[in-house]
């Protein structure tokens, strides 16, 4: 008895030593893990507006990413709505997170990027579904809010050299530069990933070959994530903030 009661205080010890150590550099190297974090999510975003850096962006350090967000990039987070809602940050809004709330709840995370030319890029941030897992992405539009300047992808699962052409494959990517989310009558059309090739040169873009369900939930992304934005596209028009965006009811 004596033995056994030694054993599970030895144990019990080694337990609470164990949970302080792990403890301990959980909260040690947190501050390190967050930057890293917030590194990863500000690179991400600032890849949809590249062209306008002026400078590649694999080329900036960690620090340099985090100077060039805080100095250059506005944060707003809107309901579905489309108005600003106070008190969250658009680089917290977790997007898997929102997926799943009813589409009345959510909020949207909104960047704008005021450019060396003084001008400025709005960010949208988009979520759907893949042939295996999530997809996700930043589109970044022109003062217009009609005029694709930039865009990138993410995936969880997707197969490489197949599906995860969306986030490996920069000339994929690039086709969706000077696309246009508008027809000529103000129509939202999005912009649709097209198998067989882009027929429509100013609203699509070749699909990836090989990766069909894929490119299809790229299409049904944008359209549905876009479209999102869409109140707010009409309240910042209404105020003046929209540069050449015309609306359907024009």
């Amino acid at each position: 008895m004596e033995s056994n009661s030694y054993v599970l205080k030895f144990t019990l010890v080694m337990t609470v030593i164990a949970a302080l150590i792990l403890s301990g550099m959980f909260y040690a190297t947190k501050p390190t893990a967050d930057k890293n974090e917030a590194v990863f999510t500000k690179r991400a975003i600032l890849s949809a507006v590249e062209s306008q850096l002026g400078k590649d962006l694999a080329s900036l350090s960690d620090d340099e990413v985090l100077q060039v967000f805080d100095q250059q990039m506005e944060q707003v987070t809107l309901n579905m709505k489309g108005e600003a809602v106070e008190g969250i940050q658009a680089e917290k809004v977790d997007m898997a997170k929102e997926k799943k709330k009813p589409e009345a709840e959510r909020v949207l995370p909104l960047f704008i990027y005021k450019g060396q030319d003084g001008k400025k890029y709005y960010i949208l941030s988009v979520r759907g579904s893949g042939l295996w897992d999530e997809i996700w992405g930043n589109i970044a539009l022109a003062e217009d809010l009609n005029t694709v300047v930039g865009a990138s992808f993410d995936h969880k699962g997707e197969t490489p050299g197949l599906g995860g052409e969306i986030k490996d494959n920069p000339g994929w990517k690039a086709q969706f530069k000077d696309k246009h989310l508008f027809d000529a009558s103000g129509k939202f059309t999005s912009i649709n990933v097209r198998k067989g090739g882009a027929v429509d040169k100013e609203r699509e873009v070749d699909s990836i070959s090989g990766a069909t369900i894929t490119s299809v939930g790229v299409s049904e992304m944008l359209l549905r994530g876009i479209g999102y934005y869409l109140p707010y596209f009409e309240k910042l028009r209404a105020q003046g903030g929209a540069t050449g965006m015309q609306t359907e009811s024009e």
